[in-house]
């Protein structure tokens, strides 16, 4: 079987409609369904990919010296990490492609099952598939007790839902990887964005207890630093995993642009511009918090991370369809598994003044 018969349509083209019916709104369309970031790439990481522009050789696969040693003063800053090294980082072309790859450059194939959250982005499924593998929804390690997966997925802050963990529950999840000699991945990539908890990462010792082995973490300058299309992220926990990695990337080609890692090390060293973003999205987050409430929403979880996960009691199809009447567009719960199915994920993700034209047309059209 081919790759792509492994895999579902791609689930934007199922809102193809809807989407057009929003665009044809008056006063244009409130694009809500794509967290994709749209305030400027701030300046010291366009000065540093300008600077660094001149780079007629090939980037290291690995990273520089300087991109490395950057991921890890920030993650032992920011998030308290222990015990990493360099052989324990590597740069990747966007959170994206390392989820989508890691089963395939792991190993696992036909007869393996990846876990994955019970109501994930959709990525984590595609990857497992891609590689032959099946994956494996679940809430808790209790429901997947019987299992030895060879990898198992957890998100927090997590897409959709902006659910944050307690460090008890990566724990048991840790536990559970370990037992079964499966690689636990930890995808934290919106953590810059906790609004009421403040997210933990596995690579801090109060949940690894200081054993990076069997852990990879993922993180993102997608949101973090407006850095979307730069194509930026890395990958960072036990060496013993990551330079496997790091090997097989080399004969993949799968390298980050040597102006990228310039502009990573920059902005990996500023935490100004972070906080800049977090009071332009807690602004936005606030005011269509108050629109969806006073329209009889209900928004669960949502502690952290740049969506609302909200619900009018009945299928989220349905939401989709009378909000892109209103010209707003929101991605329906299912698009992240069954267990989404009444809710829809509304973006944080537009300038403010298209955040104040959903709000407002919430307020007045429903």
């Amino acid at each position: 079987m081919r790759p792509v018969d492994r895999l579902p349509d791609f689930p934007w083209d199922t809102i193809a409609a809807a989407a057009e019916r929003a665009r044809s709104h008056p006063d244009g369309i409130c694009d809500l369904s794509v967290g994709t970031p749209v305030d400027p790439v701030p300046e010291i990481g366009q000065a540093a990919l300008s600077a660094a522009a001149d780079s007629p050789g090939y980037p290291q696969v690995w990273g520089s010296p300087a991109l490395r040693q950057a991921i890890l003063a920030y993650l032992s800053r920011r998030w308290g990490a222990v015990g990493l090294s360099p052989a324990g980082v590597c740069p990747v072309i966007g959170a994206k492609e390392a989820i989508a790859w890691l089963p395939t450059l792991l190993g696992l194939g036909p007869g393996d099952q990846v876990v994955i959250p019970e109501v994930a982005y959709p990525t984590y499924a595609v990857g497992a598939l891609m590689a032959g593998a099946e994956p494996v929804p679940a809430a808790s390690p209790d429901q997947v007790a019987s299992l030895r997966p060879g990898l198992v997925w957890v998100n927090w802050p997590a897409n959709p839902t902006g659910a944050v963990a307690e460090p008890e529950s990566i724990r048991a999840w840790l536990e559970y990887a370990r037992a079964r000699g499966a690689v636990l991945a930890s995808d934290e990539c919106y953590g810059e964005f906790g609004w009421t908890v403040e997210p933990v990462s596995v690579l801090c010792p109060s949940v690894n207890g200081g054993d990076l082995s069997g852990l990879i973490g993922v993180y993102s300058l997608s949101k973090r630093s407006n850095l979307a299309g730069y194509r930026a992220a890395f990958m960072a926990g036990d060496p013993a995993l990551v330079q496997p990695l790091v090997s097989l990337r080399k004969h993949l080609g799968l390298m980050v642009a040597a102006p990228v890692q310039a502009a990573m090390v920059a902005l990996l060293g500023d935490q100004d511009h972070v906080e800049l973003q977090r009071r332009r999205y807690a602004a936005r987050r606030d005011r269509l918090m108050a629109a969806l409430l006073g329209r009889g929403f209900t928004v669960d979880h949502s502690q952290a991370g740049l969506y609302l996960w909200a619900s009018q009691g009945q299928p989220g199809r349905a939401t989709v369809e009378r909000l892109a009447d209103l010209g707003l567009l929101v991605a329906p719960g299912d698009f992240y598994g069954p267990a989404g199915a009444n809710y829809v994920r509304i973006a944080l993700t537009a300038t403010d003044e298209r955040i104040e034209a959903a709000a407002r047309r919430l307020e007045d059209g429903l």
